[in-house]
């Protein structure tokens, strides 16, 4: 079996929702939205785990994430450090704002050494995403990675917009990836697009990006050696820039470096963007846990 990595980008506090949103029970038994990814990794046959996290948060995901799971898969943490940047560049000392989550993978290029994906800590993927993943994974070509898509109609909260990256595919291959804002109003799916070009109607099953990719640690040399553009060309704002990781696949599929596959799951999402959708979350759940998909106590023996 080959290795996998399940990277967990964990350094983002939850602005909108008030709060360190990552460790919110969700669970019948107190688990957290993290645990499930891990459990979902683990069955689809991924053998490490990598949280990103801030140096202060260490101790509180150590004793309660870590010592769920260390004894069922390799744990390690690293941690974004907005001093820890590749080829010396230095940013402004006032600067408190995070680099974003091409940075984030960065903070762990020296302890991942085999294919991995990345995932947001404070949303729920589903089981099929990790198959769908670990699949690819088995028979991964070089210089081949790949993004897990979502029809965007299952991606969405009723309680306000939400960020998604809309997806244009050819021939299942990835060729643009518009960062936007997602609302439904009325019967309509709205999607604005962050770089202020004009707004879009999205059919239900239109293929959106929810941040699961599937990398080869080859991957951190190119981020590295691009990091110097991505500063360069910010010059005038490196107070509140973020290099993010639908700008740095744009770039490896511009430069002809990957050919990034998509992917799609018919899986359902379920997240905690703001504290309204808390208690949606956890009825969704525990409908699945009811359904046996899941074991009521995640965790148990």
């Amino acid at each position: 079996m080959k290795d996998k990595t399940l990277l967990i980008l964990a350094a983002g506090m939850g602005s909108r929702f008030g709060g360190l949103k990552q460790i919110e029970p969700v669970g019948p038994n107190g688990e957290f939205m993290i645990d499930y990814s891990i459990y979902d990794a683990i069955k689809a046959g991924f053998t490490k785990v990598v949280f990103v996290i801030k140096k202060e948060n260490f101790e509180i995901f150590k004793e309660t994430i870590g010592k769920r799971v260390e004894d069922k898969i390799p744990v390690e943490y690293v941690f974004q450090d907005i001093n820890d940047v590749p080829n010396n560049i230095v940013f402004p000392s006032e600067r408190v704002k995070p680099l974003g989550t091409t940075h984030a993978i960065l903070a762990a290029r020296h302890v991942i050494h085999e294919p991995f994906i990345t995932i947001n800590a404070d949303d729920f993927y589903g089981s099929d995403a990790y198959l769908q993943a670990s699949s690819f994974m088995n028979r991964q070509k070089p210089n081949e990675y790949a993004v897990i898509t979502y029809h965007v109609a299952n991606t969405l909260t009723e309680n306000g917009s939400v960020k998604r990256g809309v997806c244009k595919v050819e021939d299942e291959g990835l060729v643009q990836i518009i960062e936007s804002s997602i609302e439904r109003k009325n019967s309509n799916i709205i999607a604005t697009p962050l770089d202020g070009s004009d707004a879009m109607t999205l059919h239900e099953d239109t293929p959106v990006s929810m941040n699961m990719f599937v990398f080869q640690p080859d991957v951190f040399e190119y981020l590295e050696n691009h990091f110097y553009d991505f500063y360069q060309k910010n010059q005038e704002q490196l107070l509140t820039c973020e290099y993010l990781i639908p700008d740095s696949v744009m770039d490896m599929i511009r430069d002809k470096y990957a050919f990034v596959k998509a992917i799609p799951t018919f899986a359902k999402w379920y997240g905690v963007t703001y504290k309204e959708d808390t208690e949606a979350v956890k009825q969704s759940i525990q409908k699945l846990v009811q359904e046996g998909s899941y074991p009521n106590h995640l965790w148990e023996k």
